[in-house]
């Protein structure tokens, strides 16, 4: 039996996105596989409830996403980056066998896909600029089209970048088009299409904003959200739209506040809508909840307003076909769960499934529910339980083969008190302990701490490979839920009100002291590495406390008036800390791990990616200089191309080097190990993915 690595990441397989059949006899999802260095390939594949082996549904020809059954069932839709270019289109094949054809060509990528009820139509929405909306380029465009790169780039937006791209003037627009007319002009044949020719495309907004989270009431009904206000990228308020596709008529029905993302609203064909909605004051720290507004009486409720948790960071929702309920997730103590309630708010949310697990999407039948979900010895599979959670079916092992041959361990869940409040964690042990077996052997732990700051961990989820692979390589893992963290109610998520650093410190050594107790635990072996918001805290922790050997900071937030005026979620430090740098200057730098990096005398690697445009780099190479400064040990490694989601969807070498290059930081300054610190070692000493210096 070998041990997890770092490596085994080229050969995971990661499935998303599953789609009940109309029939529910069928789920069809997404299976994603790392190709090379630098690449994945992503196809549709279709698993039966009865149980029968998946089968590949596309060919592996780019990356697929987004399946998209007709409501007959005969056909599915799906995007796609095959052809001649690397631009998403969209493709929609029988589902009884035959070619998959190509709908459209172009310019802006699709998303938000979804059928009309009668299954004449598509409704979805693509990025373009003003000059593409003026040359009709969102319409068509020829498959050897590139766009000029800005040279300058000049910028009029407060919010002008994300993920890993700067928007150059693009806007998301919500379009329809016509299926069978869209087929019988077989735009796919054409390497150089006429826009005035595409009579079955229809945009169906235009103008300087962003229409987000597209979906069908009736078939004549489209509704979407876009941000109001005199400056929209300052604002979190959002007008609510629906728009009539028979009298091209436009009615804003109601308003909410929050962050908005490609499925946050969802309708019935009555005219009910639900839509994500957060407390304006102080919103990065108020929980999610689901509101439903009836067109028809102007009545609106929040069904889930009984439930003290909240469906925000990776949760979504959706009505149940027949509209009576509304599915949706939240965190739940440690797991991801879905949960059920009728949409008229008559009754209280009832857990369906998920203690213990990470459900990561899902899908509602008229009897079924489909998820994908990992558990503590697998990272992710589609299963398929009744509409009451009942019954459960495991359909698909797409990582049997590679988990066959290795030792997976299972975490100990671990509460413990801090500041008197009990907090949840896990300890995950190496293969080959055995308490027994070997008394008074001793380990050295690493403590992981996650981003967010309103966010969660599991024993699963995207973490899984890097739990795992840090005890193979001979590591006690600790990690937990301190304050902050969504899961445990409101209270516990605005613990940390005007205060990111302490209040989690003190949880995170709370419960770093309890494990210590354990009899093979080295308490003076002790490591420390988070990402994101867990980037932040490792920095604070080292400016703080001597108690950590080595640690390793990754795409953090090291100053929050640097993040402030670089990020597109400025809006985080507003709500969390109830101010701004003109505000509060002194205080916020007070707040920033930068300010202290004087006392630092742990070793610390920072970590970034060079296209992170939701934490910067620059305030990381701000942490990085002060600590050379200071004469700490330390090294910046950059990561060219990559974005914030460098961990969870990066090019499958970084990520491997990523995780490599933490073991080896952490073995440098452990006694347990007979290696040298990798500054005194080759650069790319031990590295699998090395090609040189």
């Amino acid at each position: 039996m070998n041990e997890i690595a770092a490596g085994d990441y080229h050969d995971l397989h990661v499935v998303s996105d599953p789609q009940l059949s109309p029939d529910d006899e069928r789920i069809a999802f997404v299976r994603q596989t790392p190709t090379a260095d630098e690449s994945y390939t992503a196809t549709i594949h279709v698993v039966p409830i009865g149980g029968d082996e998946p089968t590949p549904f596309t060919a592996r020809e780019g990356v697929d996403s987004q399946p998209r059954w007709h409501p007959d069932g005969d056909r599915l839709a799906f995007v796609s980056t095959r052809g001649e270019t690397d631009r998403q289109q969209l493709w929609v094949v029988p589902t009884d066998g035959g070619e998959a054809r190509q709908l459209t060509a172009v310019v802006g990528g699709i998303d938000a896909l979804e059928w009309s009820p009668d299954g004449s139509r598509l409704l979805f929405t693509q990025r373009v600029s003003a000059a593409d909306r003026e040359a009709s380029r969102d319409f068509a465009v020829a498959a050897d089209y590139e766009p000029d790169e800005p040279d300058p780039r000049v910028i009029d937006r407060m919010i002008y970048r994300a993920e890993t791209a700067y928007f150059d003037g693009t806007r998301s627009h919500v379009y329809v088009l016509a299926v069978d007319d869209a087929l019988e002009a077989a735009i796919g044949a054409d390497p150089d299409p006429d826009p005035d020719d595409v009579d079955w495309l229809t945009r169906l907004t235009d103008g300087d904003a962003d229409y987000v989270a597209p979906t069908w009431g009736d078939s004549e009904t489209v509704y979407y959200a876009s941000k109001a206000g005199d400056e929209p990228d300052d604002s979190l308020t959002y007008d609510l739209s629906a728009h009539n596709l028979e009298s091209d008529t436009v009615e804003t029905f109601t308003q909410t506040t929050g962050w908005l993302e490609a499925d946050s609203i969802d309708a019935t064909a009555d005219g009910r809508v639900a839509f994500e909605y957060t407390p304006e004051e102080r919103t990065s720290m108020r929980q999610t909840e689901i509101r439903v507004h009836d067109r028809e009486t102007g009545d609106e409720r929040t069904p889930t307003a009984p439930l003290d948790r909240t469906i925000g960071h990776r949760c979504r929702f959706e009505w149940a076909p027949d509209g009576d309920a509304i599915y949706f997730t939240t965190p739940d103590e440690g797991s991801r769960v879905c949960w059920s309630v009728p949409g008229d708010a008559s009754d209280a949310p009832t857990k369906i499934y998920g203690d213990g697990v990470d459900i990561a999407d899902f899908s509602v039948g008229n009897n079924a529910v489909a998820y994908v979900y990992s558990e503590w010895d697998h990272p992710g599979d589609v299963f398929a339980t009744t509409r009451g959670g009942n019954e459960l079916y495991r359909l698909t092992r797409v990582n049997d083969d590679l988990l066959a041959n290795r030792a997976i361990r299972q975490p100990e869940e671990v509460w413990f008190e801090s500041d008197g409040e009990s907090i949840q964690g896990w300890l995950l042990t190496p293969p080959e302990f055995d308490a027994d077996a070997v008394p008074g052997e001793r380990y050295p732990l690493v403590v992981e701490i996650h981003g967010g700051p309103h966010a969660h961990w599991t024993t699963a989820g995207t973490m899984w490979h890097e739990f795992q692979t840090l005890a193979a390589a001979g590591y006690v893992v600790f990690w937990c839920n301190p304050r902050g963290s969504t899961g445990y109610g409101e209270d516990h998520a605005t613990a940390i009100d005007r205060d990111w650093g302490a209040v989690t410190l003190t949880d995170i050594l709370a419960g770093l002291e309890t494990v210590c107790d354990r009899e093979y635990v080295d308490d003076e072996e002790v490591f420390v590495t988070g990402g994101s918001f867990g980037g932040f805290m490792t920095a604070w922790a080292v400016t703080q406390t001597d108690r950590f050997r080595a640690a390793a900071a990754q795409r953090g937030v090291y100053d929050l008036t640097g993040f402030y005026g670089s990020t597109d979620a400025f809006k985080l430090v507003e709500g969390d800390f109830d101010t701004t740098p003109w505000d509060e200057p002194d205080f916020l730098w007070a707040q920033s791990p930068v300010a202290h990096v004087d006392a630092v005398e742990t070793p610390t690697l920072v970590m970034h990616s060079d296209r992170d445009y939701r934490t910067p780099a620059n305030t990381a190479e701000l942490f990085y200089l002060g600590l050379k400064k200071h004469g700490v040990d330390t090294r910046l490694v950059r990561y060219p191309r990559e974005g914030h989601e460098l961990s969870r969807s990066g090019e499958p070498a970084h990520v491997v080097d990523r995780l490599e290059r933490i073991v080896r930081w952490f073995d440098g300054y452990s006694t347990h190990r007979d290696v040298s610190p990798a500054l005194e070692q080759s650069r790319n000493e031990g590295r699998s993915s090395a090609s040189g210096e």
